[in-house]
């Protein structure tokens, strides 16, 4: 009943700017966190971002450069990413959490996930 469905992906060159975008449609039962998940060409899905209704979570790599938000009245989470490297080139993903749980890196303590959007950085 829950669905998510990102867009904003595309092509840009190093030190450009993206902003990703993922709806959430259907029962969410207010939805405890909403996070950003990334798999690189040849590598595990790693996690980027979430945000709780009371804090946000980065990873190292995107710490200063990446910001996440949410717009509850849309029902919608988004990931502003600034600076982009080649390195930041994967399939991005958005995920839902519905309960609360200190595991927000954890992929596999998510609910619900979306198809996927591509970033791709050039040099």
């Amino acid at each position: 009943q829950v669905q998510l469905v990102e867009s904003g992906g595309g092509l840009v060159h190093g030190g450009d700017s993206l902003r990703l975008s993922c709806e959430v449609s259907g029962r969410t039962s207010s939805p405890y966190s909403m996070g950003w998940f990334r798999q690189a060409p040849g590598k595990e899905r790693t996690f980027v971002a979430t945000i709780t209704w009371s804090s946000t979570y980065y990873a190292d790599s995107v710490k200063g450069r990446f910001t996440i938000s949410r717009d509850n009245a849309k029902n919608t989470v988004y990931l502003q990413m600034d600076s982009l490297s080649p390195e930041d080139t994967a399939v991005y993903y958005c995920a839902v959490e519905l309960h609360g749980s200190s595991r927000y890196y954890d992929a596999s303590h998510y609910d619900y996930w979306g198809q996927g959007t591509q970033v791709t950085v050039s040099p």
